[in-house]
């Protein structure tokens, strides 16, 4: 039982994000993973060509 109550106080002290940094920060994650992808997708593309596999 001692577990959870130090578990329940500990979560009291963290400090959560509000509503408006965690759309701007997924918002940022998002746009990263799409940006990455298309990157690694045109790399494979290209070395796909080189190759003649395609």
């Amino acid at each position: 039982m001692k577990f959870f109550k130090e578990v329940k106080s500990e979560l009291k002290k963290t400090k959560w994000p509000d509503k408006k940094y965690m759309i701007k920060y997924s918002i940022a994650t998002f746009f990263t993973v799409i940006v990455c992808s298309v990157y690694f997708y045109l790399i494979t593309v290209v070395f796909a060509l080189i190759k003649g596999l395609r």
